[in-house]
C-alpha cells in the first residue's frame, strides 16, 4: 500500500518513537507561530531555556489578538514581544497586518513543512500541504529550542470529495457538514486528508476555511494536497520557489473513508453553544439577529468579502443589525480597498475594523445583552463572544451578508440571484507587502528585552508528592471549554504574563467562588465530564489553576492540547476507568492517592475517597516520558533537570 500525506511529512520529519497510530512518535519542527495572547507565556518560558537564538528554519511571532489599548498592559506586551524577537532570532508580524495563520500561509508556509503553533487554529496551514498542529506555548517553546515535538501518531481519515458545491454553497458549509457527522470530539487522535476530484473545485483559501475548523472536532490536523491550485497561488503571493507537489500516492492506506458529495450540501448554520449543532439555514428563517461579523481566520478572505459585498450592494444592512467585518491580513484589505469590495460594504453599513481576532474571541464587538450574532468564525461556545448571555450562530459569509440585509437567519438563495456568485474568484495581481514584518536582528547579543510592569516570571510547579490529598475544588459537566477556565475577552486577555493576576478570574464567569476556594485549600483536584478542556490552546487554562494548587484533574475524557498542558505544567491528568464513578463525587470531597508515582507508572491509580470512604480506578493516558515530566513538576522543571 501507498502512503497518505500524513506519513510522508512525518516520516520526513521523524526523530523516535513509533509509526503505529496511538503511540508517541517524536517529529522535528520546521516553523513555529506565536499571537501575543499565547506568545508571552511561551517567550518568557523560552527565556529560561537560556539558548541565544531559536534553532528553527522560521520562527514567527504575531500580534493580532490584543490590539485595542485601554491601558499600558497591551502596548507593553507588545514592546517586549518586538524586542525579544528581535533578540532571540523571530520574525514580527505588527499589530494591523493580519491574523496569525491566514499572514503564515501567505507569506511563510511551504508545503511538506512542519509548523507547531500556539494557537488551535493553526492546522489552517495544512490548505498548502503543510502539517500544521496547534500545542501550548511552552511545546512551542522547546520547539524553537531545537527540541522535538511528541505527538500521538495519528490515525489518518481520507475525506473523499465528490461534485462541487452549488452557488450559494461554501467551503464553510462543508466543515459545518463535517462537524455535524464527527462532533466536536469525534477527531481527536486523528488527521483529516481531502482528496478525490471534488478537491480541484475549491481555492486555497476555502480549502483554508476547512482546515481551520477542523481544529473544532478535535483533529491533530487537516490536510489538502499540494496541487496546481496550490502552485497557482504561490505564483500569486510571488513564492513559486517554495512551492512542491505533494499528494499522497495513489494506493495510499488510510484507517478510514468519508465520502461527501459536495452538490448535495446545503447552507448550513451552527446553532449555540457548540459548532457541531448544526441545521439547515433554511430551518432558522424566523431567529431574529442584532450582529452580524464577517472575518476571523476562518472566513476573512478576497473572496469571503466580495461575495458578500455582492450580496449586500445597493441596499443597507437592517436597522436592528450591527454589521462588522475585518479583513484577514493588510496585503487583502489593500486589495479590497482596490477592488472597490470595502466600498460596497461601507456603503451598506459595515463598519471596517483591523486586521485581527478580536471580535472572534471577544475582545471587542461584543453583543448585546441576550443579543444574536451571526459570525463567520469558528466557535460559539457561550461567552466566546465577550460574554455568556449572547447566542452565538455560525455561518458561510454568504448567509451572513444575507441575514445582515434582512434582519433574519437567511438562506443566501432565498434572497439573492447566488448563480451570480460562481464566477467570483480571486484577481491573479496579489498585492504583496511585508513591510509590516520585522526581521530579527543579525545579532542579537546587545538587544535589550523591554519587560513591562504587568510581565512577571512564569510559575513552576512543585514536583509531584509521594502522596496527594487534597479536595475537591469543582465538579464541571461535559464539553468543558478553555474559554470557561480562562476567557479570552478584552479585560482577561491583557493580563496574558501575569498568572497571578489572571488566576483570579479562573472559571470565574460559572463560578465565582472558584479562586478563593482553591486559596483556601491550599492544593485541590477539579473533577470533569467528557471533552475537559476543548477549544482554544492557551495555556492559561491549565496554568492559572496550577497556580491556584489544582495538583490533578480527573475527567471522563480530555481534549489534546489541553492535556498536552496540563502536562506541561505538572498537573496530572486521570480518566475515570468507569465513568459512572463520575457521579459519586462531589466537591468539597477529601480524595487520596498513595504512592502517586509509583501508580502512575503502571498506568492504573486508586483514587480513594476519603469523604464517602469508598474508591475507585482510573487511567493514565501518558507515555514514559509525560510521566517523567509530570513526576518532575513539569517541563521546565524536567528541562533543567536534563541540562543538570
Amino acid at each position: 500500500m501507498g502512503k497518505n500525506m500524513t506519513r510522508k511529512i512525518i516520516e520526513d520529519h521523524y526523530v523516535s518513537g513509533s509509526l503505529v497510530a496511538g503511540e508517541e512518535v517524536a517529529i522535528k519542527i520546521d516553523h513555529t507561530l506565536t499571537h501575543d495572547v499565547t506568545g508571552t507565556p511561551a517567550y518568557l518560558s523560552f527565556e529560561t531555556l537560556g539558548i541565544p537564538k531559536v534553532k528553527t528554519e522560521r520562527s514567527v511571532s504575531y500580534i493580532d489578538h490584543n490590539m485595542l489599548y485601554a491601558d499600558n498592559k497591551n502596548p507593553d506586551d507588545h514592546i517586549y514581544l518586538q524586542t525579544v524577537a528581535k533578540k532571540y532570532g523571530i520574525y514580527l508580524s505588527k499589530a494591523g497586518n493580519g491574523i496569525c495563520h491566514t499572514v503564515h500561509f501567505e507569506r511563510f508556509s511551504r508545503p511538506g513543512i512542519t509548523l507547531l503553533g500556539s494557537d488551535s487554529h493553526t492546522p489552517t496551514g495544512g490548505a498548502v500541504g503543510a502539517l500544521a498542529i496547534g500545542a501550548g506555548g511552552l511545546d512551542v517553546a522547546l520547539a524553537m529550542a531545537g527540541e522535538p515535538t511528541y505527538l500521538k501518531m495519528p490515525f489518518v481519515v481520507n475525506v473523499n470529495l465528490h461534485g462541487k458545491l452549488r452557488p450559494g454553497v461554501s467551503a464553510k458549509d462543508v466543515i459545518l457538514e463535517m462537524l455535524r457527522r464527527e462532533t466536536v470530539k469525534g477527531g481527536i487522535g486523528k488527521v483529516y486528508e481531502y482528496t478525490g476530484e471534488g478537491v480541484a473545485s475549491i481555492s486555497v483559501r476555502d480549502r483554508s476555511t476547512i482546515t481551520n475548523m477542523g481544529a473544532e472536532m478535535g483533529a491533530t490536523t487537516s490536510l489538502f494536497p499540494s496541487d496546481e491550485i496550490v502552485h497557482e497561488f504561490f505564483i500569486n503571493e510571488q513564492r513559486e520557489q517554495d512551492w512542491i507537489k505533494l499528494g499522497p500516492d495513489e494506493d495510499a492506506e488510510y484507517d478510514e473513508v468519508i465520502d461527501i458529495d459536495l452538490d448535495k450540501i446545503e447552507p448550513l448554520v451552527a446553532m449555540p453553544d457548540m459548532p457541531d449543532n448544526v441545521t439547515e439555514a433554511r430551518n432558522l428563517k424566523n431567529i431574529k439577529i442584532n450582529q452580524v461579523f464577517i472575518g476571523s481566520c476562518t472566513n476573512a478572505s478576497y473572496t469571503d468579502f466580495a461575495k458578500a459585498a455582492v450580496i449586500v450592494d445597493g441596499k443597507v444592512a437592517h436597522s436592528e443589525v450591527s454589521f462588522v467585518v475585518a479583513p484577514g491580513s493588510r496585503q487583502m484589505y489593500l486589495m479590497l480597498l482596490r477592488d472597490g469590495i470595502i466600498g460596497k460594504l461601507v456603503a451598506a453599513g459595515a463598519r471596517i475594523i483591523e486586521c485581527g481576532c478580536g471580535a472572534c474571541c471577544g475582545i471587542g464587538q461584543a453583543p448585546s445583552t441576550d443579543g444574536v450574532s451571526l459570525r463567520t468564525s469558528n466557535r460559539n461556545f457561550k461567552g466566546r463572544g465577550g460574554h455568556l448571555n449572547a447566542k452565538l450562530y455560525l455561518s458561510s459569509p454568504e448567509v451572513a451578508a444575507a441575514s445582515a440585509i434582512t434582519g433574519y437567519i437567511t438562506d443566501p438563495r432565498d434572497f439573492y440571484d447566488v448563480e451570480m456568485l460562481e464566477n467570483i474568484i480571486e484577481p491573479d495581481d496579489f498585492i504583496v507587502d511585508d513591510r509590516l514584518i520585522i526581521p530579527p536582528a543579525e545579532d542579537g547579543a546587545d538587544v535589550e528585552v523591554v519587560r513591562g510592569p504587568n510581565i512577571r516570571p512564569m510559575p513552576i510547579n512543585d514536583p509531584l508528592p509521594e502522596t496527594l490529598n487534597a479536595k475537591v475544588s469543582a465538579v464541571r459537566g461535559d464539553n468543558i471549554t478553555t474559554d470557561d477556565i480562562t476567557p479570552a475577552n478584552a479585560q482577561f486577555s491583557a493580563l496574558r504574563s501575569n498568572i497571578p493576576e489572571i488566576s483570579k478570574f479562573c472559571y470565574g464567569r460559572i463560578d465565582p467562588g472558584f479562586h478563593d476556594r482553591c486559596k483556601t485549600l491550599g492544593q485541590s483536584i477539579i473533577v470533569g465530564g467528557e471533552n475537559y478542556g476543548q477549544g482554544s490552546s492557551r495555556e492559561h487554562a491549565a496554568l492559572a489553576p496550577m497556580y491556584l494548587g489544582v495538583k490533578a484533574i480527573i475527567a471522563k475524557s480530555m481534549a489534546r492540547i489541553h492535556k498536552n498542558n496540563l502536562v506541561n505544567y505538572g498537573v496530572l491528568p486521570l480518566l475515570f476507568e468507569n465513568q459512572e464513578d463520575y457521579d459519586s463525587i462531589e466537591m468539597m470531597d477529601e480524595l487520596e492517592v498513595e504512592n502517586i508515582a509509583e501508580q502512575i507508572q503502571t498506568r492504573k491509580v486508586t483514587v480513594k475517597n476519603i469523604t464517602k470512604n469508598t474508591s475507585f480506578k482510573t487511567k493514565v493516558d501518558l507515555t514514559d516520558r509525560e510521566i517523567s515530566i509530570i513526576i518532575a513538576g513539569g517541563q521546565l522543571r524536567y528541562v533543567a533537570n536534563k541540562n543538570k
